[in-house]
């Protein structure tokens, strides 16, 4: 049986990774920053790691593992409260990444699979065009800049040491956990006001959270994938108001949407101190999974509307 260890465990992505792993028949140890009170799950093995930084001790955790799957990250912020947000994002994103690849070859792990980011590309498309993997990196942000020199670090890790690497970059990932943005789409939607954005002709890859598990785990198994980077996305880009007109069709509510000229709405996201926000829900972000298709015979196992009715669903029965 392989033993997989999955860093941020008890996090959106990991805990749903976790649970898909062991019904898979892996051996899951889940690493978390802390211990939750009370927390047991017989199914895994909970190990504490504390902070990530560069002094990190993850020997007890990568300990007789054969595969890690890197979750655990300081996240994106839309306002950022550090005085140096890049400085924070590097001790956790990149030097700890780095870290834990170091600690991890040095322990006989044979493969690293780290959950980069879009970002560490870009942060928009536009026309026809769709990102792959062979772009020029170009991040736009602090977040983005610590996730591509944290697959940097990677790459000169497994170089020394021969520790396998697989490095995928999501966009967006949805599912019944989420948070941020795409929540407050969830809950706008639900109440059926009117929406300014019936206009809006961008396109947008988006990634379910049950699709993106799929992918890690054939990508912490599949000999083909060590050495890779992969885009992975749900492979149905859908533009601003499709995208709420799927959400509402999960939720079983009309969609009311209008048209606003883009100028309005750039000034209604700077009244509502929302202009970034208000950005993403009118630029293009497209990726080409072809990729990890046409090397690993992966296909996402939910469509889009699949992935927004098993949301959907699932925030309904809790």
């Amino acid at each position: 049986m392989k033993k997989l260890l999955i860093t941020g465990a008890n996090g959106f992505v990991g805990s749903a990774l976790s649970s898909e792993a062991v019904s898979r028949g892996f051996a899951v140890r889940e690493a978390v920053r802390s211990l939750p009170v009370g927390y047991l799950d017989e199914n895994v093995e909970v190990i504490a790691v504390g902070d990530i930084n560069t002094n990190t001790d993850w020997g007890h955790a990568v300990s007789g593992c054969d595969v890690v799957i890197h979750l655990a990250a300081r996240v994106h912020k839309m306002n950022d409260s550090a005085n140096d947000p890049l400085a924070e994002f590097r001790m956790v994103n990149t030097k700890g990444t780095e870290q834990l690849a170091r600690c991890a070859a040095a322990f006989g792990v044979k493969r690293l699979v780290y959950v980069s980011s879009i970002k560490a590309i870009g942060t928009s498309t536009s026309g026809c065009e769709s990102f792959v993997e062979e772009n020029e990196p170009n991040p736009q942000d602090a977040y983005g800049i610590s996730k591509w020199e944290a697959e940097q670090s990677l790459n000169r890790v497994s170089s020394e040491t021969g520790l396998e690497v697989v490095i995928v970059r999501p966009p967006l990932i949805y599912g019944a956990e989420v948070k941020g943005n795409f929540s407050q789409m969830l809950r706008v939607a639900a109440l059926g006001i009117p929406l300014p954005f019936a206009g809006v002709k961008n396109k947008r890859d988006l990634l379910y959270v049950g699709n993106l598990v799929d992918a890690l785990i054939i990508c912490s198994e599949h000999p083909e994938a060590a050495g890779n980077t992969y885009l992975v996305s749900d492979g149905e880009a859908v533009s601003t108001p499709d995208l709420i007109k799927g959400i509402s069709k999960a939720l079983g509510v009309s969609s009311r949407l209008f048209s606003c000229p883009f100028s309005w709405l750039k000034i209604m996201g700077m009244v509502l101190g929302k202009s970034r926000q208000m950005e993403r829900l009118c630029e293009s972000l497209q990726l080409d999974s072809s990729k990890i298709c046409n090397e690993l015979g992966w296909v996402p196992p939910f469509s889009l509307q699949q992935g927004l009715d098993e949301t959907v669903s699932r925030l309904k029965v809790s």
